[in-house]
Parts: C-alpha cells; sequence; structure tokens
C-alpha cells in the first residue's frame, strides 16, 4: 500500500514537474529547498535518518526518512537538476523486514 501511495505522488509530482510554472507553484506549497539543509531540519527537528532509498523513473532519488522510534516520517524526492521536495509526512513508520523470494520447491 505505502508503494501505491508513493508512486501516486511522484506520478503527479511528474505531471505537475513538466509545466516550469505549474511545477513552480507546486514547489511554492511543498517544502522544497537544497537536500542537505531538508536532510538536517528533518535531524535536527524530527530526529528522522534516512530508512530507505529508490531511484525514481524520472531520475530523481527518492528517501524515506523516518524517526529511530517510529513516531514520524517523511518521503523526500531529489529531482535531477538538485531540488529536493517532501512529498509526505506522517506517523507510525513500521519498517517491515526483507524477505528474499523462495525459489520453487525441491
Amino acid at each position: 500500500m505505502f508503494s501505491k501511495i508513493v508512486l501516486s505522488s511522484l506520478v503527479a509530482f511528474g505531471f505537475v514537474a513538466s509545466d516550469p510554472a505549474l511545477a513552480q507553484q507546486q514547489q511554492q506549497r511543498q517544502a522544497c529547498a537544497k537536500r542537505v539543509d531538508l536532510m538536517k531540519h528533518l535531524e535536527e527537528r524530527y530526529k528522522e535518518v534516512p530508512a530507505a532509498v529508490g531511484l525514481a523513473d524520472n531520475g530523481g532519488v527518492l528517501e524515506v526518512y523516518a524517526s529511530i522510534d517510529g513516531s514520524t516520517w517523511t518521503v523526500m524526492i531529489t529531482l535531477p537538476n538538485g531540488v529536493s521536495c517532501m512529498l509526505a509526512t506522517g506517523e507510525n513508520w513500521e519498517a517491515l523486514p526483507r524477505i528474499a523470494a523462495m525459489g520453487p520447491p525441491a
């Protein structure tokens, strides 16, 4: 479910980012800044650290930050042009263990 939410956010952001005027309006509504500044804010204010990272189809780097106790989380994207924006925030982050796919039974 989380991946569907993130994917929907990325698709919506991609449509907006394709039009420079709309992208500027969207950035004004979102929290966009230099990546290092957003990281510093998340760590200092919410004690959030990187929890997951992935490369989006548009070339952006999608990152999930979460507090150590899981009380808060933030999804951030850094686009190829260097702009970083927080896409979503929330509470009660729970990291799930990665389970390797099992091959066919012997």
